[in-house]
């Protein structure tokens, strides 16, 4: 753990800087323990959820800064080793209590909400290289210190604001909470060229520490930027209630104006969807019967809310969850073996393509989540159709790599990264449609675990046992026969090498087809989910012209 941070960043061996960069991804995911987070997540309020994870992640990093800082004696390594699982796998609490809350306050927007929260994610690896760099040169130890106290700190904050609240049930407040996602879009956009240009001048900007401090001052300003939009919100609340406060006392009682605002919206809300619910149909897909002989007969269908085990027992499921292995499986392989995919293509230095990943990736989420968001709205098009399209450029992408064609490097890091991206987004509103969000904090965190499986299964099983046979054919030297097992023998327990696009060609090859399969569940499962978008589509309009109505009448 020593020389965490150590030296330059922009200078260090790329074995160096890519291990930098697994280290923080995994601060970053954190899955090892979702369900534990998610079954907390349906039973608890967010503001407990957030103090458990924030409370885990002081103890995870705060001992290992103790170690590091040596103020404590290294304890044994099965206590070290808790310490660095708590660490890391405190993030998947606040991931959760946060998406959660956020789906549930903003129903009508996931895919929006969704990409918003994913994007910033996505970009948690890039901010946290920056601050260390820049902040934390040759100091490893503070680096670990930043990790435990920075986001216990900002979720003790935001256990104070972080609650539900009602839907939008009007096309005006719809409008407001468009403009304030984009908003987010455009300022998440710009932060994400803020750090393309770190990765493109990080020498430069490394050797001037002047400029390393001016630049980590910028990225905490843009960081804090899209705190505009709740204050933006906070100033016009205020003078709506203000002018409806001063045109009531002209036309109503007193009594009347002690309703609250909120609490008039939940009313509306409320009274839209009991006059819209016979109109909405059953839009939804039949999947069991529920009753027993002497009671009432009640199908569950796809749209109602689920219980994690009733989810679990779905057809619908079990589709969504091995298509997004497919296509999260072997984009992660790409990712945690670009090293040696580049090495093997004559490249030693991959830092760009890195950045290219991860700044791609956090375009795909983006992206994914407001197109999906306006073609569902708009047409009523099922989310899976843009999984599909994205594992079909993975497909075209993946053959590519394999036959190690001109600037694959290049092509597989963007179409890699972005279709990645769109897969880390897309799978959270499609499941929330699917089985509603009363257990969604489980459900969400069983889809998940498909992170370490798919990284278990294609990149630590397929490819290494791949790459190590096509090194193994390398090594082996000598004529046919006595020779050439003789030399397998005498360089059996050497480290490896290989070059050329044989390397990975044929797990390139594999994962091409992996994707195809997964393809065809999302085709299928577009088909399976239209109705359900259609009547998502209709009982949303219904309820907006209803609650516009009731508030007109008023």
């Amino acid at each position: 753990m020593d020389g965490f941070c150590d030296g330059d960043m922009g200078a260090v061996h790329i074995g160096e800087q890519l291990h930098f960069r697994e280290l923080l991804a995994r601060f970053e995911e954190g899955k090892s323990f979702g369900l534990v987070a998610g079954f907390c997540a349906d039973l608890l309020p967010p503001w407990a959820i957030l103090l458990i994870g924030s409370s885990v992640g002081l103890v995870g990093y705060g001992t290992q800064w103790l170690v590091v800082s040596q103020r404590i004696a290294p304890p044994p390594l099965w206590q070290m080793t808790i310490a660095m699982c708590l660490g890391g796998n405190s993030t998947t609490w606040m991931n959760t209590a946060c998406l959660l809350t956020c789906l549930r306050n903003f129903a009508g927007s996931r895919g929006t909400i969704s990409g918003l929260m994913k994007g910033y994610i996505g970009l948690s690896t890039a901010i946290f290289t920056v601050l260390c760099s820049s902040l934390f040169t040759g100091n490893s130890s503070a680096f670990l210190l930043l990790l435990a106290l920075l986001p216990f700190g900002v979720n003790a904050a935001a256990m104070i604001f972080m609650r539900p609240v009602p839907a939008s049930t009007s096309a005006k407040e719809d409008k407001e909470e468009q403009t304030g996602f984009n908003i987010i879009n455009i300022i998440a956009g710009a932060l994400s060229f803020y750090l393309l240009a770190y990765s493109i001048g990080a020498d430069f900007i490394n050797s001037y520490p002047v400029a390393n401090k001016i630049y980590a001052i910028g990225l905490a300003v843009f960081l804090g930027l899209p705190l505009v939009v709740p204050a933006r919100l906070l100033l016009s609340d205020r003078s709506a209630r203000r002018a409806a406060r001063n045109a009531a006392e002209s036309v109503s009682s007193a009594e009347e104006n002690r309703v609250p605002l909120l609490k008039d919206a939940q009313a509306s809300h409320s009274e839209a969807e009991s006059q819209v619910e016979d109109s909405s149909g059953d839009g939804g897909c039949e999947l069991t019967s529920t009753e027993g002989d002497d009671t009432k007969h009640k199908e569950l269908k796809l749209g109602d809310d689920h219980t994690a085990w009733e989810a679990l027992l779905t057809v619908d499921f079990w589709m969504l969850f091995v298509t997004f292995l497919c296509g999260i499986g072997t984009g992660i392989t790409v990712m945690n073996n670009f090293g040696q995919i580049g090495q093997s293509l004559g490249t030693t230095d991959v830092a760009i393509f890195i950045s290219f990943i991860s700044i791609f990736g956090f375009y795909g989420r983006i992206a994914a989540g407001s197109v999906s968001e306006h073609y569902a709205r708009k047409l009523a098009l099922p989310r899976p159709f843009w999984m599909g399209l994205a594992k079909l450029l993975m497909i075209c992408g993946y053959l590519y790599m394999g036959v190690g064609a001109p600037g694959s490097l290049y092509v597989g890091s963007i179409v890699v990264g972005a279709a990645y991206g769109v897969h880390i987004t897309i799978t959270v509103p499609t499941a929330s449609e699917m089985f509603g969000l009363t257990s969604f904090g489980l459900i969400y965190n069983i889809l998940v675990l498909n992170i370490p499986l798919g990284s278990f299964i294609f990149s630590g099983l397929l490819a290494g046992f791949l790459y190590d046979r096509e090194a193994a054919k390398n090594a082996s030297t000598g004529v046919p026969g006595f020779g050439q097992l003789l030399s397998k023998w005498l360089y059996a327990d050497t480290p490896k090498t290989c070059f050329g696009a044989h390397c990975f060609g044929l797990l390139f090859n594999i994962m091409a087809v992996t994707c195809a399969f997964g393809l065809v569940l999302d085709i299928f499962l577009t088909l399976r989910l239209r109705p359900l978008y259609q009547s998502i589509r209709r009982k949303r309009n219904a309820i907006t012209r209803v609650a516009s109505g009731l508030r007109n009448g008023r």
